[in-house]
C-alpha cells in the first residue's frame, strides 16, 4: 500500500489542458452585462428659445457620442414664419435657430418638430425648457405618448402660484404627466455664453439618485460641468427668486450707482432668498445656496440677465414705460420672469403678514408696480430717508413737479436727489 503510484496516476497537478479551460457556462458574477441588448434611451426637448437651443447643442453632442442614448434628439418648436419660411424648416436645413439663437449652429442630430406629440413620442427623457405658462396644455398632449419608464427634467427658472401658495414647476410637470419623476437643472448659465462654449457650471436637483446620474450623462460636458444634489426645491426656487433680486440690481444700474451698491443688493437679496425658501421648504439644505444654482446664478443674473436689463431700462425711461412694453421692445419674444415672481411672492408674504421681514422684495415690488421712486429701494434698506418736496403747482393747485431730497446718516446730512 505504501508503494508510489505510477507517474500517469498521480492525482496532481492537473494536466495543463484542463488548467487552461474556461467553463462553458461561467458563473453569473463573471458574465459580461448585456449592455448592447438594452434599448437606447430616446431624449426629447420641449422648447426651442435661446436657452432651449443653447442646451440642445450640448444634449445633441452628448447623445450622439454616448451609446446609452439614441443619436436623434427631437426638439419641439413653436412654428413661426421667418421671411416666408417655416422656422422648423430653417432649423432642419441650416441647423440654426435664426430667431432666438442667431449665429449658433446646432448639431445635425437635433431635429425640429412643430408637433409636440410627434416630438415626444416614445421618449425616455423629456427636457422642458419653455415659459411655464404653456405647460398645462402641453402636458395634456404629451401624457401617455412617452415611454413607460420616462423621466423628466425642468430647466424653467420660475415657480407657479395658486390659492394654496407656491407650486414647484417640477411638481406641475409631475402631476401633469401622471406622477412622472421630474428633476431640475439651474445654474449660472447665460444662454448665449453656454451656446458659445464658455466654461460654466450648473446644478441638477434630483429626487432619485439613479435618475440624477442618467441626466448628468446627458448634460455634463468638459465646458458645462454638472453637479447633482438631492434637493429639488432648493435648486428650483433659487432659480426663480434670483430673477427678483436681478430687478433690484437693474434699478441700481439705472440710478448710475456702482458695483459696491450692486454687491450690497446681491448680498441682501441672497439672504432674503434663503429665508423665504427655507421657511416654505424647511428641508432645503444650506449647502444648496453655495451651488451654481444659488450664489453663482444670482451673481451672473444681476450682471447679465434680461431681468436686470429691463429693470435698468425701466429706471431710465423715468416711469414712462411699463415692464410689459420693455419686454416687447428688448427681449425679442422672450418673457420676463422676475416681475411675475415678485408679484406672487409679495402676495404670499402679505397673506402671511411677513412682508416687512423682506424689505428688498417689498421695495422692488413697490417700484415696479406701485409707482414708488426708485431711490426708495435704498431708503427701505435703511441707507437714508427720503422726503418728497413740492417744487411747482399748476393754476388748479395740482402738483406738477416734485423733488426727492435725500437725508443720509444719523447727522441728517441733506444732499441733492439721486
Amino acid at each position: 500500500h505504501n508503494a508510489p503510484l505510477a507517474p500517469h496516476l498521480e492525482p496532481y497537478p492537473p494536466p495543463p489542458l484542463f488548467q487552461a479551460r474556461t467553463p462553458l457556462f461561467p458563473p453569473h458574477s463573471l458574465r459580461q452585462p448585456h449592455i448592447m441588448s438594452q434599448p437606447k434611451k430616446r431624449v426629447a426637448i420641449v422648447g426651442s428659445g435661446n436657452w432651449g437651443c443653447a442646451i440642445a447643442k450640448i444634449v445633441g453632442n452628448n447623445c450622439k457620442h454616448n451609446p446609452e442614448f439614441e443619436d436623434e434628439v427631437r426638439m419641439w418648436v413653436f412654428e413661426e414664419n421667418i421671411n416666408g419660411r417655416k422656422l422648423t424648416e430653417i432649423i432642419n436645413t441650416e441647423h440654426e435657430n435664426v430667431k432666438y439663437m442667431k449665429g449658433i449652429k446646432l448639431p445635425e442630430n437635433i431635429v425640429a418638430d412643430p408637433d409636440v406629440v410627434s416630438a415626444t413620442k416614445g421618449a425616455n427623457v423629456l427636457i422642458f425648457v419653455l415659459p411655464h405658462q404653456f405647460l398645462g396644455g402641453l402636458c395634456k398632449k404629451i401624457s401617455g405618448n412617452h415611454a413607460p419608464d420616462c423621466i423628466a427634467i425642468s430647466l424653467i427658472k420660475a415657480v407657479h402660484f395658486d390659492a394654496k401658495g407656491i407650486v414647484l414647476i417640477s411638481d406641475m410637470i409631475r402631476q401633469g404627466l401622471n406622477g412622472m419623476d421630474c428633476s431640475v437643472l439651474m445654474g449660472a448659465n447665460l444662454a448665449k455664453e453656454v451656446a458659445q462654449g464658455a466654461f460654466c457650471e450648473t446644478t441638477i436637483g434630483y429626487r432619485h439618485e439613479q435618475n440624477g446620474q442618467t441626466l448628468q450623462k446627458i448634460f455634463n460636458d468638459p465646458l458645462f460641468h454638472v453637479n447633482i444634489v438631492n434637493d429639488v426645491p432648493g435648486v428650483e426656487v433659487c432659480g426663480a427668486l434670483k430673477n427678483v433680486v436681478a430687478l433690484g440690481a437693474g434699478f441700481t444700474d439705472g440710478m448710475g450707482l456702482g458695483d459696491n451698491s450692486k454687491a450690497a443688493i446681491i448680498r441682501i437679496g441672497l439672504m432674503e432668498m434663503k429665508k423665504f425658501i427655507q421657511t416654505h421648504f424647511p428641508g432645503v439644505m444650506d449647502a444648496t445656496f453655495f451651488e451654481s444654482c444659488g450664489v453663482a446664478d444670482l451673481i451672473v443674473t444681476c450682471y447679465g440677465g434680461r431681468n436686470r436689463r429691463c429693470a435698468e431700462a425701466f429706471v431710465k425711461a423715468g416711469g414712462q414705460k411699463t415692464f410689459e412694453q420693455l419686454e416687447g421692445e428688448l427681449l425679442n419674444g422672450q418673457k420676463l420672469q422676475g416681475t411675475l415672481t415678485v408679484k406672487e411672492v409679495v402676495k404670499i408674504l402679505k397673506e402671511e403678514k411677513q412682508l416687512d421681514k423682506y424689505p428688498l422684495f417689498k421695495s422692488i415690488h413697490s417700484i415696479a408696480f406701485e409707482g414708488a421712486p426708485v431711490e426708495s429701494m435704498l431708503a427701505t434698506l435703511g441707507c437714508f430717508e427720503l422726503q418728497q418736496v413740492v417744487m411747482a403747482k399748476n393754476k388748479f393747485g395740482d402738483v406738477v413737479s416734485r423733488r426727492t431730497v435725500v437725508y443720509y446718516g444719523r447727522a441728517g446730512d441733506q444732499r441733492a436727489a439721486l
